[in-house]
């Protein structure tokens, strides 16, 4: 049977070369692709290289383009979506059998994103060199955070690569869902109500002052009704002290970035977030799926339970929950039980911690907090839609109460000159 010598890569983009017995030079070829390699250049023992998968191609220089580098304008992260189509593809190139570099170099070539073109391309680099491709993603922090990296890391040490990134893109398929289903809920009060501040700004600056000025001349210094009064006193009180109710917006935006800032603020912000009223159960709702939805991802994967409740406190977008999420790490730690330092914490409601602690029982946490995400995720469905159907009336009644309010405040005074006229008459 003929041999024939061979230059190929292979998983990790390192070059390797050897011989091997093949009927044919495409029989020798579809060897090597099984075996994970992929093949630079073949060619039978005696002869000249016969098949080379890379040819040259002749292409003509390309012109010159002039670019103006901004460090400080330049996009430095990308949008969750294109984090979350690019680990879709990468598993879905990897379970159909092509090595890890060959399919970074395809969707390097194929990305629009030019910001996670660049960073494709660097770990291609990487990994080329040698290095791991959890160890390439952890160079990109701003790109793939630490669950990402973790997750990566432990497929690759368990030779499931594919399967963890399949169950990476899921992970922030659905995670970005709830996170446009919580912005829907509140994109719709917020905008009525920036609404209804502009028309109560235009009515109390531009209208109200025309009318007292009306009444003055018409009512002869005869006394307002007292609703009439004290729109116009909330009137003059807006034109006069527009620029400390403006420094006053400011400084409250001010100090709320600062305490945003200070692990005491986030504390006191992030528990305001949770008992809110109406948004309060929502936020409770959507921030128990995602910890259970990334404890529950990460254990499956093959992270290390003290591991993995580590990255899930990182990633709990809020105090309070992180808080109880160290407690129950260093419970484990001290080989205790999950569920008490839970319970303790007063955010879990009690279904949540029964599932927990059956599953902690039967050996199955990994399935039980993927399970209890499953629900929470149809929870915060449920609570969407009726935060939704509340909002509207509640917003409808609130800006005909505003609105409505000036309106009469203003024709109060009407009624008292039309009936003074009609008398004299």
């Amino acid at each position: 049977m003929p041999r024939f010598s061979y230059i190929a890569l292979d998983a990790r983009g390192q070059e390797s070369s050897g011989v091997i017995e093949a009927e044919s030079q495409n029989d020798a070829l579809g060897q090597l692709r099984q075996s994970g390699y992929f093949p630079k250049t073949i060619s039978e023992d005696g002869k000249g290289p016969k098949i080379k998968t890379k040819a040259p191609v002749k292409t003509k220089a390309p012109k010159k383009e002039i670019k103006i580098n901004i460090p400080f304008l330049q996009k430095k992260t990308i949008k969750p979506k294109t984090l979350m189509i690019f680990t879709r593809q990468l598993a879905t190139l990897i379970d159909a059998g092509l090595p890890l570099l060959r399919g970074l170099t395809v969707l390097c070539k194929q990305e629009p994103d030019p910001v996670l073109k660049g960073v494709i391309n660097n770990l291609a680099e990487s990994v080329q060199g040698g290095g791991t491709f959890s160890e390439s993603l952890g160079g990109h922090p701003r790109i793939f955070n630490k669950l990402y990296v973790n997750m990566v890391k432990a497929g690759e040490l368990g030779g499931v690569l594919e399967l963890v990134l399949i169950r990476l893109a899921e992970f922030q398929e659905k995670a970005q869902k709830i996170k446009n289903k919580v912005v829907a809920a509140m994109f719709y009060p917020i905008i009525v109500l920036v609404i209804a501040i502009v028309i109560l700004a235009f009515l109390l600056v531009f209208i109200v002052p025309k009318f007292e000025a009306i009444f003055a001349d018409m009512l002869g210094g005869k006394p307002l009704p007292g609703l009439t009064m004290f729109v116009i006193g909330v009137s003059n009180a807006v034109k006069n002290h527009a620029l400390e109710i403006v420094g006053a917006i400011i400084a409250f935006v001010f100090i709320y970035k600062f305490l945003g800032r200070t692990k005491k603020g986030i504390q006191i912000i992030d528990n305001i977030k949770l008992k809110a009223p109406l948004f309060g159960d929502l936020t409770r709702k959507s921030s128990i799926s995602r910890f259970t939805r990334t404890l529950g991802t990460l254990v499956t994967s093959g992270v290390p339970i003290l591991q993995a409740l580590n990255i899930t406190r990182e990633t709990a977008g809020n105090s309070v929950i992180a808080d109880a999420i160290s407690k129950v790490h260093d419970s484990v730690k001290e080989g205790e039980s999950i569920v008490q330092p839970l319970e303790a914490s007063g955010v879990f409601p009690p279904m949540v911690i029964s599932m927990i602690d059956v599953g902690e029982e039967t050996g199955q946490l990994p399935e039980m907090l993927l399970k209890v995400a499953e629900v929470y995720d149809d929870e915060v469905d449920n609570a969407v839609a009726g935060l939704t159907s509340l909002m509207e009336p509640i917003m409808i009644v609130f800006l005909a109460v505003v609105v409505g309010t000036i309106v009469i405040a203003l024709f109060l005074p009407l009624i008292s000159i039309i009936t003074g006229m009609q008398a004299q008459t």
